[in-house]
C-alpha cells in the first residue's frame, strides 16, 4: 500500500504555500490527503480567491477528508502514511497538538503521527509571536515535531510573490525527502569581479 503524505490546512495566513506542495505533490503522482479546517477554508478564499481546493488543485490526484470526521483513515495508527504537514498551522491548532487536545481530524491525525513516530512538520505564521506560542512550539521540537516559520528568505533574489511561496514550499518538500525544483540551492557568495 502506498503511504500518502498529508497535508492539512488551517486559518493562519499562507494556504498559497500549502497550495504549491500539493502541486508537487500531485505532479509526482504522491496522492496526498489533504484536510482543510473551517477556517481554513475561509483564509484561503480571502487570499486565494476560492476555498474551494479544486479550483486551485484540479479534481484528480488527491483525496480530501473532512476535518470533522474522525472515522477516516487518517485517525488511526494502523493506516500507513509518509508524515503530516501542517502548513500554514494556526496558534490554536499548534496549541492543541502540543497539549493533546483532539477537536478535529487535523488534530487527531497530527496525535496519530506524535505517537507513531513518523514525521510531523507544522509551518506557524504569527508575528508576533506569544509567550505560550513560543513555549507550545518547544514542546513540539521537544516531542520530535520539526518547528518551520513561514519566514521566506531573500538571498536568492525573489522576483516574485510565487518566488516566495516556492521558498517555503521548498524547504517543507526538503524536509519531507521530496525532490524538487521550486528554488535554486545555496552554492555560497557569488563571486565578483575586483576593480580598482
Amino acid at each position: 500500500m502506498m503511504e500518502h503524505p498529508i497535508i492539512a490546512i488551517t486559518g493562519a495566513s499562507g494556504s498559497a504555500y500549502a497550495i504549491r506542495v500539493l502541486q508537487v505533490l500531485i505532479e509526482q503522482r504522491r496522492e496526498p490527503y489533504v484536510v482543510v479546517s473551517a477556517a481554513g477554508r475561509q483564509v484561503m478564499a480571502i487570499e486565494l480567491g476560492s476555498g474551494d481546493l479544486k479550483e486551485h488543485l484540479g479534481a484528480a490526484g488527491w483525496r480530501e477528508e473532512d476535518a470533522r470526521d474522525f472515522t477516516s483513515p487518517l485517525a488511526s495508527g494502523s493506516f500507513p502514511t509518509a508524515g503530516m504537514v501542517i502548513m500554514p498551522c494556526s496558534m490554536g491548532t499548534l496549541g492543541a497538538v502540543a497539549h493533546g487536545i483532539s477537536a478535529n481530524l487535523i488534530h487527531r491525525a497530527a496525535d496519530v503521527h506524535l505517537k507513531e513516530r513518523r514525521p510531523l512538520i507544522v509551518v506557524p505564521r504569527e508575528t508576533p509571536v506569544s509567550t505560550i506560542g513560543l513555549q507550545n512550539m518547544l514542546t513540539l521540537s521537544q516531542a520530535g515535531v520539526t518547528v518551520v516559520p513561514a519566514n521566506p528568505g531573500f538571498y536568492h533574489n525573489p522576483q516574485s510573490v510565487q518566488d516566495l511561496v516556492d521558498f517555503m514550499a521548498a524547504r517543507v518538500l526538503d524536509l519531507m525527502k521530496i525532490p524538487h525544483s521550486l528554488s535554486k540551492r545555496w552554492t555560497g557568495m557569488p563571486v565578483f569581479n575586483e576593480t580598482e
